[in-house]
């Protein structure tokens, strides 16, 4: 038998191979409040346009009502056979109303059904995610103020370069996830526009009123041209993107988690609820949750990708192509979801060690450039030869095995008679940040200020 929403110009069934290949219902059920939310404002319109007769849009509304209701109870059985969620909710629409289900197809095709539902469920998603990375943004925010102070080393190359605070370092990445809240909100008003009443390709000759499904929708718009309208999805491709970026932001830091809790390190301990141990060593606490954060950064840069080589080749309008750019972007945005979720229990979760981090903040002479500053501000040394004068400085105590501020002042004086006592004033980690105080810089109290802007735009009052 042929399929019952398309057949009449088919005589025989679909190939098992071609049904297998063919169905999206696996993937693309997800759609169903959108597409049912979708038909409601579609047959309002409708009826509202003379188009459809007032009671049987009532009864298509209340028919897709129940039909919502099922679905959410799970009682609702899904036939890959009717290919899709579309035609999955019209079919059993039909077996609760009758022939009235016929109309609700009016004026419109899959095309632009699939295209208004796809924008409708990643505007969705696009709002739950800046929610999760806000949330991500206040528990850096907390722990910045909470460490604004606190010294550690601050790296180039992952060689020691110049002590920051843990606060700094962390608001570095309060940063990063506002640009990303950014990119998302930037590709949510590019994509707020409504495809439906494209049709097919070319429009429709009934006299729809495409502006008011738009806005029943709360799309600022509709779409202005038919072929852009079911060809587009650039709008994907946008999300993807600002996908795979936040994504590697939340890489960044994993990794940094895992250096930061190795015992070389031992700048941070995350507790039994992040970590998981060895079926052979007992002595081991792997720092699983961060590495897997890592590690999917891959799968939703692989869905950028993917998608991508799909649309390139694709001629206006639509294509069965165009399929596979759902499986992918529902795994790259429940991937970031998750992700986010495990990164803010990590931050929350994880206890600094400052004496660790302290510590290391002065070795490998970090504050040779502060000593080099000195020289300029005070001997009024150009820079460049302040820089060599400091390089064969920190030679000396390197030969000596001491830091800088244990160098003796003759030693200092050997490279630059001038240098007084007063040098050791800018000497030591805990000086150095002190003294960091341009804007943007990790002095302490810019860190504190910093912070507490952040917590009071994120809705959370600093004391």
């Amino acid at each position: 038998m042929s399929n019952k929403m398309w057949g009449g110009r088919f005589s025989q069934s679909p190939d098992a191979a071609l049904e297998a290949i063919n169905a999206s219902i696996d993937f693309d059920r997800r759609f169903y409040a959108q597409d049912i939310r979708a038909s409601q404002a579609h047959v309002a319109m409708l009826a509202k346009s003379g188009i459809v007769p007032k009671s049987d849009a009532k009864a298509i509304s209340d028919g897709l009502g129940k039909v919502l209701k099922e679905i959410e109870a799970g009682t609702f059985t899904f036939s890959r056979a009717l290919e899709d969620i579309h035609l999955n909710v019209e079919s059993r629409l039909a077996e609760i109303i009758g022939p009235a289900a016929g109309r609700l197809h009016t004026a419109r095709s899959r095309n632009d059904q699939v295209a208004t539902d796809f924008r409708l469920y990643v505007r969705d998603a696009i709002d739950a995610l800046d929610a999760m990375l806000a949330e991500l943004q206040l528990r850096l925010a907390e722990k910045a103020l909470e460490h604004a102070g606190t010294v550690m080393p601050g790296f180039t190359h992952l060689q020691s370069a110049q002590p920051v605070t843990f606060g700094h370092h962390l608001l570095a990445y309060v940063e990063m996830f506002a640009r990303d809240r950014g990119r998302f909100a930037d590709a949510r008003v590019r994509l707020n526009e409504s495809p439906l009443g494209a049709a097919a390709l070319a429009g429709t000759g009934f006299p729809i009123d495409r502006a008011m499904t738009a806005k029943a929708l709360g799309f600022a718009r509709p779409m202005a041209n038919s072929l852009d309208a079911v060809s587009a999805r650039d709008f994907v491709l946008e999300v993807l993107s600002a996908t795979a970026i936040a994504s590697t932001h939340l890489s960044r830091i994993a990794e940094e988690i895992v250096i930061w809790t190795t015992p070389q390190f031992g700048f941070v301990t995350l507790s039994d609820k992040f970590t998981t141990g060895s079926s052979i060593m007992p002595q081991k606490r792997n720092p699983d949750a961060a590495e897997l954060v890592r590690g999917k950064t891959g799968r939703v840069i692989g869905a950028l990708v993917a998608l991508l080589t799909v649309i390139k080749g694709l001629p206006l309008a639509y294509s069965k192509d165009m399929q596979e750019d759902k499986e992918g972007t529902f795994d790259a945005l429940d991937t970031l979801g998750v992700t986010i979720a495990a990164m803010t229990g990590m931050i929350a979760d994880m206890k600094p060690n400052s004496d660790a981090m302290k510590n290391a903040a002065g070795a490998g002479y970090s504050t040779a450039t502060d000593l080099a500053d000195w020289l300029v501000r005070d001997l009024k040394l150009p820079f460049r030869e302040a820089h060599h004068v400091s390089g064969r400085i920190v030679a000396r105590a390197a030969r000596s095995g001491v830091a800088l501020e244990d160098l003796p002042l003759h030693e200092f004086q050997a490279e630059h008679a001038k240098i007084t006592k007063a040098v050791f004033g800018v000497l030591g980690a805990d000086k150095s940040v002190k003294s960091r105080t341009s804007f943007g810089g990790t002095a302490p109290g810019n860190v504190t200020r910093e912070a507490k802007k952040w917590l009071r735009r994120l809705g959370r009052s600093a004391s």
